[in-house]
């Protein structure tokens, strides 16, 4: 009796602990799918991939004009010597939170951790997640090509000081769900005024014209009025129209 006991112990142990396991599995697989949702909201592969050059995915290398300067998209595979390969939780949260690396100096704004300080931890550690599930690529970084005096990072410090607002979302409890959701996913992780806000001399978004366009966006290209504006913005869009037009 005492062995069939035991044998019936150890069998509930093992079944219980295989159980466990799946569900951790299935757990680490959910939060994995969740960070390739929050690279796709982000438009990741858009800076960190040469499309143009058909160059390996996030590995960098995109080219980038602005009136500042030429900005090439990093590496950002998890390869250890040309990726974030050794980039822990903190150093992931600190980049996209504060804009510093994990030597820690200053990202330069082209990367919008302006925008991405918004994030919630939870969906910044998801994104990483999904990163590291990836294969690395061994693909060296561009340096930047700079106009001086905009190319000294210590001046970073002080742009922060002028014109960054660090810190998570905050929902606005008069507003609706849905309207939280949608200002979460424009102002955070879709960070549609980089590109759809005017800028100052100083590369700094123009927060009395937010959404307005920018007749001066990525690659010289013009940016359009995305407000509301009947005349000149999507005022008149239906929402079958906006669903389109995100589809491209």
């Amino acid at each position: 009796m005492t062995g069939i006991f035991n044998f019936k112990t150890v069998s509930a142990t093992l079944a219980l602990m295989l159980l466990q396991t799946a569900q951790i599995h299935a757990q680490q697989m959910a939060f994995k799918k969740h960070g390739q949702y929050i690279l796709t909201a982000a438009g990741c592969v858009g800076c960190h991939t040469d499309l143009k050059n058909n160059g390996p995915k996030l590995a960098g290398g995109r080219k980038l004009k602005t009136p500042w300067g030429t900005f090439y998209g990093p590496n950002i595979t998890p390869d250890k010597t040309y990726g974030i390969g050794n980039w822990s939780d903190k150093d992931f949260i600190r980049a996209l939170r504060k804009g510093v690396s994990p030597n820690g100096s200053h990202y330069f704004p082209v990367f919008p951790y302006t925008s991405f300080t918004k994030m919630t931890t939870r969906d910044i550690r998801a994104l990483k997640a999904y990163l590291f599930s990836l294969p690395p690529v061994a693909k060296p970084n561009i340096p930047h090509d700079i106009i001086f005096p905009f190319g000294i990072r210590q001046n970073i410090y002080f742009w922060k000081i002028l014109f960054f607002d660090e810190g998570p979302f905050r929902q606005d409890t008069n507003e609706t769900k849905e309207w939280n959701r949608g200002a979460y996913l424009s102002k955070a992780l879709g960070h549609c005024g980089e590109c759809h806000t005017p800028r100052n001399f100083l590369g700094a978004s123009d927060k009395s014209r937010t959404m307005a366009g920018n007749r001066d966006g990525p690659d010289g290209d013009s940016v359009p009025n995305i407000t509301p504006d009947p005349e000149t913005g999507i005022g008149n869009w239906s929402h079958k129209d906006i669903v389109e037009v995100l589809k491209i």
